[in-house]
């Protein structure tokens, strides 16, 4: 790891936070390797069941690349395995989610895009504002965007540059909540708390990597893979303890909306 990412343990919980707010979180060559380490290291850790990504402060989420040091970002040694950024190509099996505060800009909105879920302070603002710079997206957002918001939205984000806020982003789909500020910390905490939590967590897993293995296929070839992958995780011991509290009147244990 490096001084510009830290881990922080919550229990089941692991939170990443990108500490650069001097620089509003932009990401350089040591910020994206030690963002790679770690996504790498949350993947091993049996331990550490959900993912928080945040930035330090409340200015910035992630302000992009570095682009005063760009260079760094193409020699660092996990670029071809990860990406310039130190994430887009890598899936640590397991549920991701961004914190949301200030600036997601660039490569921050396609880090936004990387984690599964997104929750968004009310003063967040994004945007591909790096456009205006001449600098493309080789982080995932040409192939997330696309996924998360459909094919029209991601090219209105991509093509023109707009700077938006949190309620546009929840509109386009871009994010899930929004919260007020200084509350996407707590409130993704709240909601990584009640996946870890879940019964047969092995389950969750596996309808996430159907969910996204399936998108790039056909119905029935998607429902294929569905059934490879989900159905060994039926009926083992923790699901079966599951509806048994079910059977018997349990209180629903799922996160509530934010009102």
């Amino acid at each position: 790891m490096t001084d510009n990412v830290s881990i922080e343990e919550r229990g089941a919980v692991r939170i990443l936070t990108i500490n650069r707010p001097d620089k509003r979180n932009c990401v350089d060559g040591e910020t994206a390797l030690g963002l790679g380490r770690a996504i790498k290291a949350f993947a091993a850790d049996e331990r550490a069941r959900v993912l928080v990504v945040t930035g330090a402060g409340e200015v910035a989420f992630c302000a992009g690349a570095d682009l005063k040091n760009p260079t760094s970002l193409m020699e660092h040694e996990l670029v071809d395995e990860a990406g310039p950024m130190g994430f887009a190509r890598l899936d640590p099996g397991k549920p991701t989610i961004a914190a949301i505060n200030g600036y997601c800009f660039a490569g921050g909105g396609e880090l936004a895009a990387w984690c599964d879920i997104r929750i968004a302070a009310d003063n967040a603002e994004f945007g591909c504002l790096s456009r205006r710079w001449g600098v493309p997206y080789t982080d995932g957002g040409t192939q997330r965007f696309p996924r998360i918001m459909g094919t029209g939205n991601a090219l209105y984000l991509l093509l023109t540059g707009v700077r938006f806020g949190a309620e546009r982003a929840f509109q386009l789909g871009l994010v899930q909540e929004v919260v007020p500020r200084g509350q996407a910390l707590p409130r993704a905490l709240e909601l990584a708390s009640a996946i870890a939590a879940y019964p047969n967590f092995a389950g969750l897993c596996a309808d996430r990597r159907a969910l996204w293995s399936g998108l790039p296929r056909e119905l029935d070839e998607g429902l294929r893979l569905e059934a490879e992958v989900v159905r060994p995780t039926l009926l083992n011991d923790e699901l079966l303890a599951g509806l048994h509290r079910f059977a018997e009147g349990a209180r629903d244990p799922s996160p509530r909306p934010p009102r």
